[in-house]
């Protein structure tokens, strides 16, 4: 009863925003009396430019589905954020920017008019750089387990690199280092260069070199392989190089492709995937340079042995020509007798062979004589019977052996009559037997 009465005294207790918000603050307060460290991705990160304060959002997600799960406001004071900030950056070589997953230590406020936040006091750049190297793992195994990571570096690299395909900054210091170098070799070799305008840093890097690489694809018949490469610029704007989808446009693009986006130090994802890394704009067009010189020097090798091998069978052809001279009189010496014995032996063999002959061909022409008669024979009979069956048949259609069998023709005017119709009173006729003809008149109808 006692307890009942103390709920509904609770539940009837009223108390004011103000009042509520310091009872909140109150129990903040006393559940997290000192600081801890928390675990969260950045979002929204922006630094006041007048006060240099550093305003964020602390956020969570579902690792499943993405979805968000908790969210907190948070800050970080000008004085802490201006010794923060550059430490998190050099050790971590990333941009204190959105979208980093971080362990920083908070303290918990609540403020009765801003409500609830946390206050940074701390980062450990070590939680960073593990997601960070997790995330890269983590592609690099995606890569594999696609069958992508090798395909660029499976291609075969052209003998002569002379056509390139340039995606890069325009204004980019290190293009114009890639250009003199290649413009500038000793060798004189011809090199064509188109450039694909695309971005090197910042968070558009990833798309805009990915659009550069479909521009090169509409025309990837008209080079030998595609250079991407970068002049300088801080170590974290290499971060857009570790991303999945550039890395994996990359792998399966039909052409080599070589990197020189970074200082020995670095190594991106990208350059993982790519046919040659280098480390500079510089090193790319020595490199090129230098394939050059290698497709040289082997033709030069190529030269010499053609002439080496020319010179032996020029050498080898006049000894065997020096020897068959020396030896031409004995050998046409003795091709002549060789054929005079022949020609010898042909002539004392020819009249056998002749009589021979002949009889053959004469005993073939009496069989043919024989044939020819017998078929003449044969082709006289089968006319003869088929002039008889002519005559017999020019008999029987004559009009007297059809009058000898008791029939009669009538005629009118030397026509024969076939139809009465055709005939009319006073017509004279003329009907034939076979023994004659008599006349007569129609009279009626």
């Amino acid at each position: 009863m006692g307890n009942g009465q103390n709920n509904q005294n609770w539940e009837r207790q009223e108390f004011s925003l103000l009042e509520l918000n310091n009872r909140v603050k109150e129990a903040v307060l006393n559940a997290f009396p000192e600081t801890c460290w928390v675990r969260a991705e950045m979002s929204d990160v922006r630094q006041n430019a007048a006060s240099g304060h550093c305003y964020l959002e602390f956020i969570e997600k579902n690792a499943i589905t993405g979805q968000l799960v908790a969210k907190a406001r948070g800050s970080i004071w000008a004085k802490t954020f201006r010794m923060l900030k550059p430490y998190f950056e050099m050790e971590t070589g990333q941009m204190f920017a959105s979208g980093l997953k971080v362990l920083v230590k908070v303290s918990v406020e609540f403020h009765e008019l801003y409500g609830y936040s946390l206050t940074v006091l701390d980062i450990d750049p070590a939680y960073t750089l593990g997601d960070m190297i997790r995330k890269r793992l983590e592609i690099i195994r995606q890569l594999k387990e696609e069958g992508v990571f090798t395909l660029n570096k499976e291609l075969p690299f052209p003998t002569l690199p002379m056509r390139i395909a340039v995606i890069t900054s325009p204004t980019a210091a290190g293009y114009e280092d890639f250009l003199n170098q290649l413009s500038g070799n000793k060798a004189g070799y011809p090199f064509y260069t188109k450039l694909f305008p695309a971005l090197m840093q910042g968070e558009r890097t990833e798309e805009s070199v990915i659009a550069a690489l479909d521009r090169v694809y509409r025309y990837v018949d008209c080079f030998d392989v595609v250079v991407i490469i970068r002049g300088g610029g801080a170590t974290s704007d290499l971060n857009s190089f570790d991303s999945y989808l550039l890395a994996a446009n990359c792998a399966q693009f039909p052409l080599p492709i070589i990197t020189g986006i970074g200082h020995e130090r670095d190594d991106t994802i990208l350059d993982m995937v790519a046919h040659t890394r280098m480390k500079t704009p510089t090193a790319v067009a020595e490199f090129l340079i230098g394939r050059m010189d290698k497709a040289a020097g082997e033709v030069e090798e190529l030269q010499q042995e053609v002439c080496s091998l020319v010179t032996d069978i020029l050498s080898r052809q006049k000894n065997f020509l020096q020897s068959l001279g020396s030896r031409l009189p004995v050998l046409a010496i003795n091709r002549i007798e060789r054929n005079r014995s022949q020609l010898q032996r042909m002539g004392m063999q020819l009249p056998t062979d002749a009589h021979a002959f002949l009889n053959q061909w004469a005993s073939k022409l009496e069989a043919m004589q024989v044939r020819l008669a017998n078929r003449v024979e044969s082709s006289l009979a089968e006319r003869n019977r088929f002039i008889q069956l002519t005559e017999q048949f020019i008999k029987m259609a004559s009009p007297d052996y059809v009058l000898k069998r008791g029939y009669s023709l009538t005629l009118k005017d030397g026509k024969i009559i076939k139809q009465a119709d055709g005939l009319a009173i006073g017509d004279e006729l003329v009907t034939r037997f076979a023994d004659g003809e008599v006349r007569s008149t129609v009279l009626k109808k």
